[in-house]
């Protein structure tokens, strides 16, 4: 079993920045990649960044230089720092954790985040 639990979201202004944080317990040790998906209201929940184990990152195009995932393996946490957040970055923010054990993909419950004026 593998438990995440997400924090940092919030409201914040156009231009501005959040970290969210994702941390996990359990297996902790049959986790392979992780990543962040959003999911604003009407649309369907969509990759945002995502990490392997070794490292390597993928991510959206909409948040290219924008966003940056990291992880620390030694204390079971992975990060999305947001910075030039945009009205359309609204959304709820899930952390996953692709794992070696049943049932192999595992979420958080979401943070929101909210980009207004």
């Amino acid at each position: 079993q593998v438990q995440l639990v997400e924090s940092g979201g919030g409201l914040v202004q156009p231009g501005g920045s959040l970290r969210l944080s994702c941390a996990a317990s359990g297996s902790i040790f049959s986790i392979n990649a992780m990543g962040w998906y959003r999911q604003a209201p009407g649309k369907e929940r969509e990759s945002v960044a995502l990490i392997s184990s070794g490292g390597t990152t993928i991510y959206k195009n909409s948040v290219k230089g924008r966003f940056t995932i990291s992880r620390d393996n030694t204390k079971n946490t992975m990060y999305l720092q947001m910075n030039s957040l945009k009205p359309e970055d609204t959304a709820v923010y899930y952390c996953t954790a692709a794992a070696n054990i049943s049932p192999y993909h595992f979420w958080g419950q979401g943070t929101q985040v909210t980009v207004s004026s």
